[in-house]
């Protein structure tokens, strides 16, 4: 794929003045770079070059026929989504523009807006209460835009530890009452009123801020699908917080993104939605976090996230699954 030529045919610029790398994708399959431009309307562009290997690694070591094709079907739903979708989300909810996608032959190739360009040039590793309050507001508002929205061309259902996709990780889970328990976790989230399309990958690292770190915009949609908001909230949070934040501030967090979401549903004429999406929605962040912690248990057992709080959680809903 003549990436270079696809470039200037996209951004309408004459020359590319120089490319630099910011990272490789996950389990070497490709490379996310910036174009530096000139002679035309961009200064720069942000290029995800996605290249599926002969032999894929994976870090953890689970390498298997089922984790590539995961992977394939990632980018693929990533290509569509910034291809038919994204135009979908305005400034409060912000993206990347993107400029053009092309698929072929085992590559995928996204030339999206540089955001750093755009105002949002800050990261974060570790975001405070008010850092992480435009990230919540951002799900919350890409929540209401996408509410009753099917998720053709995308995965059914979101997130990259759908238990549908994740059957060797729940194979290993040596946690036999969460394992039993496993499906109808599933079923409460993918049953539950008012569906959406959530990020599916919404972690602090998947967040670029402005300098005065009071707007977001979000980036990594391999994983956008259909679902309940619930489970984006939960990851983020466990995203910043230790166990004993997130104890202190749930309810604080849920709150906030509630109050959210209720602006955001009146803006779009719903309002007369929102009490009823939290009614059916904040019993289900318990679910959504030990959705998570399933698959995590699996996956890396001895992973830092497997917490008192996490498993205090997952006590919760499977007390309250064996009333049921």
């Amino acid at each position: 794929m003549d990436i270079e030529t696809a470039v200037l045919q996209a951004t309408g610029s004459t020359a590319i003045l120089r490319q630099e790398t910011l990272q490789s994708l996950w389990s070497g399959y490709g490379a996310i770079k910036r174009y530096v431009l000139s002679g035309g309307a961009h200064r720069s562009v942000i290029v995800k070059h996605v290249q599926i290997p002969e032999q894929p690694s994976h870090p953890r070591g689970w390498n298997t026929a089922r984790s590539h094709a995961r992977k394939v079907r990632s980018f693929e739903v990533e290509t569509h989504w910034y291809r038919h979708l994204s135009q979908a989300c305005n400034h409060h909810c912000r993206v990347a523009q993107c400029l053009a996608t092309h698929q072929r032959d085992g590559e995928f190739l996204m030339i999206l807006e540089d955001l750093d360009a755009a105002g949002f040039a800050k990261r974060l590793t570790t975001a405070t209460l008010a850092q992480m309050r435009p990230c919540i507001d951002w799900l919350a508002r890409f929540h209401a835009t996408f509410l009753g929205k099917t998720a053709n061309g995308l995965w059914p259902i979101g997130t990259y530890w759908h238990l549908d996709t994740r059957p060797d990780e729940l194979d290993a889970l040596e946690d036999k009452a969460l394992k039993h328990a496993a499906a109808k976790i599933d079923r409460a989230l993918r049953d539950c009123p008012f569906q959406t399309l959530v990020h599916g990958d919404a972690k602090l690292a998947n967040f670029c801020f402005a300098d005065d770190y009071q707007a977001v915009a979000a980036v990594d949609f391999q994983y956008v699908g259909g679902g309940c908001g619930m489970k984006d909230l939960a990851y983020f949070i466990g995203s910043c917080l230790d166990e004993d934040e997130c104890a202190a501030h749930e309810q604080t967090l849920l709150d906030g993104y509630f109050n959210a979401l209720k602006r955001a549903l009146d803006e779009q004429g719903k309002s007369g939605l929102a009490s009823e999406i939290e009614a059916a929605w904040r019993p289900l962040f318990a679910y959504a976090w030990t959705d998570f912690h399933r698959f995590l248990k699996g996956w890396s057992p001895d992973h830092w996230k497997i917490n008192r709080y996490s498993e205090r959680l997952s006590q919760h809903v499977l007390a309250e699954l064996a009333q049921q």
